[in-house]
């Protein structure tokens, strides 16, 4: 049985990737060093690089939380499949209304 999820501070995790990018270190290096693998190191490198110019609050959010852009997007994404399903049903009733005046 697999044990406790271990959990990083965002102030870890951005540390590990300014030593990564600013080339201070190698990713294998400080993975053996913190005791983290290489691939979890790569993955807080590129969270970090696709949300660059974001607040370090962004950066890393944590606790299931999404970022405020991502929050945003979601709301939009669900407001558009509620129209999409409205204007489905018009289309269906209004057919359905055209055939039965002719």
């Amino acid at each position: 049985m697999a044990g406790k999820r271990r959990q990083f501070t965002r102030e870890f995790k951005l540390e590990a990737v300014r030593m990564i990018t600013s080339g201070e270190r190698k990713a294998e290096e400080l993975a053996r060093d913190l005791g983290v693998r290489a691939d979890i190191l790569r993955g807080w490198q590129k969270q970090a690089e696709g949300r660059a110019g974001l607040t370090k609050d962004d950066v890393f959010p944590g606790n299931g939380k999404l970022t405020s852009k991502d929050e945003e997007i979601r709301d939009l994404r669900r407001q558009l499949e509620e129209v999409t399903q409205e204007r489905d049903f018009l289309k269906k009733a209004a057919a359905y209304f055209a055939k039965g005046s002719r």
